[in-house]
């Protein structure tokens, strides 16, 4: 079973170095030759830029399709650009409440249960229209 993280955090390069180090070097208390430094080695990162957002998603084990989940984050800027009308950082740090809304809409319980656009932002407008 796998659950990917998501990460929608604007990063700048160096950032994004630092994060991708962080995860990628297994903790000093596993360093010895136990099972849970190898576990650290299976984990995955899949990282997209797109203008000045990069999008992280941490995959585990080998089993994740690495293509499925580049494709899996230009579905997801589509539809934050389909909302937001060409995304940037500061919609989804100002609305970081329906950010996290349309990814929830997308991923249930760590899998990809929704990629249409229109399915995925038909509740939140709903919503908005509504209140």
């Amino acid at each position: 079973t796998s659950y990917p993280l998501s990460v929608l955090i604007p990063l700048s390069s160096s950032l994004l170095f630092f994060f991708f180090l962080m995860i990628r070097r297994p903790p000093r208390s596993t360093l010895s030759s136990s099972s849970a430094a190898s576990d650290v080695y299976k984990r995955q990162v899949i990282y997209r830029r797109y203008a000045s957002l990069f999008f992280i998603v941490g995959v585990d084990g080998d089993d994740e399709n690495e293509l499925a989940i580049l494709e899996f984050i230009h579905a997801l800027v589509e539809t934050l650009d389909r909302y937001f009308e060409n995304v940037c950082e500061l919609d989804i740090m100002f609305n970081l409440e329906k950010a996290h809304f349309i990814l929830d809409e997308m991923v249930m319980n760590g899998c990809i249960v929704e990629t249409n656009k229109a399915n995925v932002l038909n509740p939140l407008l709903t919503m908005e229209k509504n209140t």
